[in-house]
């Protein structure tokens, strides 16, 4: 009888061994699998990541923080470079008006007053404008320079207006 209680926990202990090992292998398997997907997704993501790095690098080339020509032609002249940015953006917006169009854009407003939403400064002598009177748009390169007396001057040398669909 002992022989046999002996036998019977002998393959008890072998069942549950050999269900212990096929379910552990199991979710070693699963494990696996998972870790292969997130490995996968890892490079996925490090491969847009670079590619975004690129576009990113591509998009500031025209960014006053990136262009050292842009900071040293006012450095020399003693003028800060990034309060001129924000000198120079403040007095294109602030040509907007309540009632009338902005002076720098050449098309007057046919569903309302022309603005400008946005602006970019290019470089030392160039910036871009998109302007719209909520229904027609459009875009402009304005020329900027300082007089003697450090007064912004803006001058509209291109623009156009998108067609309307």
């Amino acid at each position: 009888m002992r022989s046999k209680i002996l036998l019977y926990a002998f393959i008890f202990m072998l069942m549950f061994t050999i269900f212990v090992y096929v379910n552990d292998k199991k979710i070693l398997e699963a494990k696996q699998d998972t870790i292969e997907q997130l490995q996968s997704k890892v490079t996925a993501t490090e491969v847009e990541n670079d590619s975004l790095i690129s576009e990113n690098l591509n998009l500031n080339y025209f960014s006053l923080d990136k262009n050292e020509e842009f900071i040293s032609y006012f450095e020399n002249r003693g003028i800060d470079a990034k309060e001129l940015s924000q000198k120079v953006e403040d007095a294109i917006i602030s040509r907007n008006r309540a009632e009338d169009d902005n002076e720098l854009i050449p098309f007057e407003g046919m569903e309302g007053v022309m603005r400008i939403n946005k602006v970019k400064i290019l470089n030392h002598k160039w910036i871009i404008a998109d302007f719209t009177d909520g229904t027609y748009w459009g875009e402009l390169l304005i020329s900027y320079d300082l007089d003697e007396n450090n007064n912004l001057i803006l001058n509209t040398e291109k623009s156009f207006l998108y067609p309307q669909d």
